[in-house]
């Protein structure tokens, strides 16, 4: 079969570069990449995205070998009805290695048309790192190849207020934006750059902060044949990704007239602020995904559908959101009521194969962002501690024992993280256990056995688990919980 090109396709626009994009993975050629290809072919916004590969390697080289081209695969259910859906994907023209070739990359900033800067480098891609020199190119950091690329595009321009740009960074953390134009300054600072171009990026330039969402498995490996057969040519960058969308932006009128997503049929939000929105998401959507990987896979499941599909499972973490985490939230409980259920329908999907293992990287700093908050509000709100997800909080310290029932755990953290809960299961008692994990203020920011009860329970649900399993250990413990209570 012949691979996916440009000539093959049919496919010749000329589109300016007035999009750069750092991040060339699948959530954004499955988001980002996708609204804009909708942006031109419904509201004539004209726009070629040059995608920058953030880091030394990646998909650069295979994305310029198919002309830019991909095709995404979006299937789901809305409404009660199945929906799938398939486009190639066209605004990308072109993908630039700064590893490779600092020169093309620094070109780029002298691009006319030049709009926007958009990102996903990861939450841990927008960080400082003071060894990054203004000419000791390729930077180390996303933040610091932004800086000089903008000063390159100060100094071409010659401070021209019509040639600043729009940052739009989609990176998973509060107020993406917002750090990052703090880093942006700081690399002015320790570059001894003029006073001028700061000026130019305060007032010339405007950062927004984002809150994005869309279930993106990506590259369908395990049957690509299946969707290949659905291809006229070989396609190496097949994306998949879930039907439902939603990208809150902060932003004003002049955001909203640059870019018309006014004119597309898209769950796309410019608002002034987006924090209601992202706690909603971090604690129900991320919060019901972290509550349940180490308790679903100590259980025996493999992906999200099965936890969800599950009796026992499934109950679990509906119980979980619906009794004990949007209790804690602020917006109407009939909206967050809505938005849970249609969280819970986009677990279900058929045609995802979400597996629990791809989603426990990091779990314990996930658990402190997504779950922790509403344990704790739970908790101060009523006096007592909430069961389900105290057990996923044992759950998570079993499971970062590394093995169960002669079957190795998925566990991705940090060596050091690791190596903690290596030397804390060499502890005689559950009680010793649970003090250890939870007064780590380096995991949790706060010593958590001053919190009433929390570590008795914790060790008792870890030794309900030992000798009983996930689920006669939490009937167990819920038991024992409310002849406490």
């Amino acid at each position: 079969m012949e691979r996916l090109n440009r000539e093959n396709a049919g496919i010749k626009n000329e589109l300016p570069v007035k999009v750069v994009q750092f991040g060339e993975g699948n959530f954004l050629r499955a988001f980002v990449d996708y609204i804009i290809n909708k942006l031109n072919e419904e509201a004539g916004f004209n726009a070629g995205v040059a995608v920058v590969q953030p880091i030394s390697s990646g998909l650069v080289n295979m994305l310029n070998e198919q002309d830019g081209l991909y095709n995404l695969f979006m299937r789901g259910v809305s409404g009660g009805k199945e929906i799938q859906q398939q486009k190639t994907i066209s605004c990308i023209t072109k993908g630039v290695d700064p590893y490779i070739d600092y020169e093309n990359y620094l070109a780029l900033a002298r691009e006319e048309e030049l709009e926007l800067v958009i990102s996903n480098t990861t939450e841990a891609g927008i960080t400082f790192d003071k060894k990054d020199k203004l000419k000791g190119w390729p930077h180390n950091s996303f933040p610091a190849k932004l800086t000089a690329l903008l000063y390159e595009r100060f100094k071409h321009f010659e401070g021209a207020t019509s040639k600043g740009l729009t940052l739009i960074p989609c990176e998973l953390i509060n107020y993406n934006a917002d750090t990052l134009k703090g880093i942006i300054f700081k690399y002015i600072d320790l570059w001894n750059l003029e006073n001028k171009f700061a000026d130019w990026v305060e007032k010339a330039c405007s950062f927004h902060n984002t809150l994005v969402d869309r279930i993106v498995p990506g590259y369908p490996k395990d049957d690509i044949e299946s969707y290949q057969e659905k291809l006229e040519f070989e396609d190496k960058l097949v994306v998949t990704a879930e039907v439902f969308l939603l990208w809150v932006i902060e932003g004003d009128e002049k955001l909203k007239k640059k870019i018309p997503f006014d004119k597309i049929d898209e769950n796309i939000l410019v608002v002034k602020d987006m924090q209601p929105y992202r706690t909603r998401k971090v604690r129900i959507l991320n919060g019901a995904h972290t509550t349940m990987v180490p308790f679903s896979l100590l259980y025996g499941n493999k992906t999200v559908k099965e936890t969800v599909d599950n009796e026992f499972t499934g109950g679990f973490i509906k119980k979980a959101v619906f009794e004990e985490i949007i209790p804690t939230l602020s917006l109407s409980k009939e909206e967050l009521e809505t938005f849970a259920e249609e969280v819970l329908d986009r677990f279900r999907n058929p045609f995802i194969k979400h597996q629990l293992a791809s989603i426990a990287l990091n779990s314990i700093s996930k658990f402190k962002v997504r779950v922790l908050p509403s344990l704790l509000t739970f908790q101060k709100k009523n006096k007592q501690l909430p069961p389900h997800l105290t057990f996923a909080f044992a759950c998570l310290i079993r499971f970062y024992r590394g093995e169960w029932d002669n079957d190795v755990m998925p566990v991705q953290d940090d060596a050091s993280i690791k190596n903690f809960f290596q030397i804390v299961w060499e502890k005689h008692s559950y009680q010793e256990i649970a003090g250890e994990v939870l007064s780590q203020t380096e995991f949790w920011d706060e010593d958590l056995t001053k919190i009433p009860e929390l570590q008795e329970q914790i060790a008792d649900a870890l030794e309900e688990i030992e000798h009983k399993g996930i689920e006669k250990g939490f009937a167990a413990f819920l038991k024992n919980v409310q002849v406490e209570n």
